[in-house]
């Protein structure tokens, strides 16, 4: 009698040569494109043109238009006025969960927990994207009407404590590359800095003090002040700040009495993460 042929690889797709094509019909292509063209985005590169999208992920100008067209409805991409793309808010809320998972969130949680429960104000943990701050943790206390912020926002670095204690750890050619004058445009507070030129000796001030204040600068009515997070090297990786309202506290005040609470802070979740 002739022998049967043993199937069990190809009808269960355990071999190798069923389980390829198996997994490959299971993909939604127009999905994989709209996620790649997603991925072309960096901080090196955070505005493309259609057309270097097109050409990058291999997919046809009128259908890359749709794609970007698509992403922007859902609140994925954004369309700016020279016709360039860049990643909307939206974006970041699929990062949330590895936000949550980094080590640095993760061994700064107990530090910053009681640093609010003592201070009673709002704390935050943040580190430098391009030229804005990107808001890691955020411990709400008190009723900031002025900071609409989450964990995810992202705020203009020169307008932000510890945006100005970040950038101060910058060298000369990497502030003229970070930030452009775009950087200073939109809505401020009453105190904020115009230009890079402003700037600069705020930033030498705090790098010289080794901590920063906003005020009013962002809005009205908001203060903060900043320390920085270093990691083994001794390199500064965060800040962590206490947002409170100008009206309760004058920046003497705020320097006085948080200042040093953040300093400890900063300085526990450094030793956590290797530092001195």
């Amino acid at each position: 009698m002739p022998q049967r042929k043993d199937t069990t690889a190809e009808t269960t797709g355990s071999g190798d040569s069923a389980s390829a094509p198996a997994k490959r019909s299971y993909q939604v292509e127009a999905l994989a494109k709209g996620l790649r063209m997603l991925g072309l985005f960096s901080e090196q590169r955070p505005t493309m043109k259609l057309t270097d999208m097109s050409a990058e992920t291999g997919v046809p100008l009128p259908t890359a238009f749709r794609m970007a067209a698509t992403l922007v409805t859902e609140g994925f991409l954004e369309q700016l006025p020279d016709g360039a793309y860049r990643p909307a808010p939206k974006v970041l809320t699929l990062g949330f969960s590895a936000l949550r998972g980094l080590d640095l969130v993760q061994l700064a949680d107990g530090p910053l927990r009681r640093l609010a429960a003592a201070t009673g104000q709002t704390v935050n943990l943040g580190v430098l994207s391009d030229d804005s701050v990107l808001y890691l943790v955020r411990l709400r206390n008190n009723d900031l009407v002025t900071a609409n912020i989450q964990v995810g926002s992202r705020l203009p670095a020169v307008r932000t404590s510890m945006g100005k204690l970040l950038l101060s750890q910058l060298n000369d050619g990497e502030l003229q590359a970070r930030l452009p004058p775009e950087s200073f445009a939109g809505p401020t507070g009453p105190n904020a800095s115009r230009s890079l030129e402003e700037l600069r000796p705020v930033l030498a001030e705090i790098r010289r003090q080794g901590w920063a204040v906003q005020d009013e600068e962002l809005a009205y009515g908001l203060r903060s002040v900043a320390a920085p997070v270093r990691d083994a090297s001794g390199t500064t990786v965060a800040a962590v700040n206490i947002a409170v309202p100008a009206m309760e506290f004058p920046t003497t005040r705020l320097v006085k009495e948080l200042r040093p609470q953040v300093e400890d802070a900063c300085a526990e979740i450094s030793r956590l993460l290797g530092g001195r």
